[in-house]
């Protein structure tokens, strides 16, 4: 057997032992493709939460740390925290609209509290999901995974027209923030249509860097006066951010916790058929959700918003079939070495925002279609067409006129003015009321 075959069979099987150098170029490859999704989600609450530049860092610091986190103890699982399977965790986008308006509620300590209580409420949920599996078939998950990215596309038109800051100084919604965040998503579009490779697998950072240098090109769009002051190394600062602890929030990211379960158990199941040819076990799921239950706990506590498995890197791991435990280590060691160094969460920082809200469109897209994607999985007859309809109209009725809450309980307006937490309890308890039917679509 020649040496690259051989070095081949070892990056396809979990316990291989590939050179590094063949290890490399795959972690990093893994890196790429979620870098940008990792960072951006902090980037935007800091935003929504009026931080500093300085504290701007600090999350995005704290992304790639947790990111790394995750990473590691899903692949070498501690008390049962963890799948021992290989997956590349990171900050959710799905997590977004919930924690927005805790944010804007509450601001960020209450994100934090929040997430610590509904991180510690997910590990029972992981402990028992053999049981409670059965409760999220395809048409709630994917109901409320639709929701998720419906809901975000008012974060990415916000950005594209500058975000808040523009809103404010009257230039929201100018020519120049068009043209930045239009010719990222061509590019994107362009990389991922047309692309092989490593290109169609970086699109978004690739379309990010050509809008990133557009923008210097233009000049006054992008400041580098936080970057200079950024120090080049440390740690994250325990309870920096605080914790803050109201019903309402709790409830909300509780709610949210499940959801990610469900969606987390579809990367899980496409993980294990992907790379390994076979259906994954409870006790991987229940694993996989341990692990993300605990990390959150401790993101909470270092300034890290929640993580889930990200679906691109599952898709690269279907598609390469690399699994070896040594490439996914590699990757969780890059992402902690990139959190410790806060010039580069600085330079992360300096992206202006068109040029996120441009490259964050396909990012919402694609949730928005892994929803109805799933959806389709389960016969859409006149049953399931209703659940779901219902489920959305009423979700993002209330979202477009949140005053038809006005008369109700501030506890209540606050949990039922998301449109995701309405969706999701609403396709859950009309999925288990409404008597099953699986005769085919009419």
């Amino acid at each position: 057997m020649s040496s690259s075959t051989q070095t081949n069979a070892e990056l396809m099987k979990f316990d291989g032992k590939p050179s590094w150098g063949a290890a490399f170029p795959q972690a990093m490859q893994h890196v790429l493709a979620m870098l940008i999704g990792n960072i951006t989600p902090p980037m935007l609450i800091a935003g929504t939460c009026g931080l500093s530049a300085e504290e701007k860092i600090m999350l995005t610091q704290a992304a790639m740390i947790i990111g790394g986190i995750t990473t590691l103890l899903q692949l070498f699982p501690v008390f049962g925290f963890g799948m021992k399977m290989p997956n590349v965790m990171g900050v959710a986008f799905a997590y977004m609209p919930i924690l927005t308006v805790i944010g804007q509620q509450y601001g960020i300590a209450a994100i934090f509290g929040s997430q610590l209580v509904a991180g510690f409420v997910s590990i029972f949920v992981g402990a028992f999901i053999g049981k409670i599996r059965r409760f999220f078939p395809p048409i709630v998950s994917g109901t409320v995974v639709m929701s998720i990215g419906l809901s975000l596309y008012k974060t990415a038109i916000s950005y594209i027209g500058g975000g808040s800051a523009a809103q404010v100084n009257g230039t929201f919604g100018s020519g120049k923030f068009w043209f930045l965040a239009l010719l990222t998503l061509v590019v994107t579009l362009a990389c991922n249509f047309f692309g092989k490779g490593l290109i169609k697998a970086s699109g978004m950072l690739i379309g990010i860097v050509v809008g990133y240098i557009a923008a210097l090109a233009m000049g006054g769009v992008v400041s580098f006066t936080d970057l200079q002051t950024a120090s080049w190394f440390a740690l994250p600062r325990p309870f920096y951010f605080g914790l803050e602890f109201h019903v309402d929030a709790i409830i909300m990211m509780i709610l949210m916790y499940m959801v990610q379960a469900v969606q987390t158990i579809g990367d899980v199941s496409s993980t294990a058929i992907g790379g390994f040819g076979r259906q994954c076990t409870d006790q991987e799921l229940g694993g996989a959700i341990k692990g993300q239950g605990i990390c959150g706990m401790i993101g909470a506590c270092i300034g890290g918003l929640p993580t889930d498995p990200y679906s691109q890197n599952v898709g690269l791991i279907c598609t390469t079939k690399v699994v070896a435990r040594r490439v996914f280590a590699m990757v969780g060691v890059i992402m902690l070495a990139a959190g410790i160094f806060p010039k580069f969460s600085g330079l992360m920082a300096t992206i202006p925002q068109p040029v996120l809200g441009g490259a964050t469109v396909t990012v919402f897209a694609a949730i928005t279609m892994s929803g109805i994607q799933l959806l389709n999985e389960q016969p859409l007859n006149y049953r399931n067409r209703m659940i779901v309809g219902i489920a959305l109209a009423l979700g993002l009725g209330i979202d477009a006129a949140p005053d038809i809450l006005q008369f109700v309980p501030q506890l209540l307006r606050n949990i039922f003015g998301s449109s995701l937490v309405v969706s999701f309890l609403i396709v859950f308890v009309l999925n288990i009321i409404i008597p099953k039917d699986d005769t085919p679509e009419d």
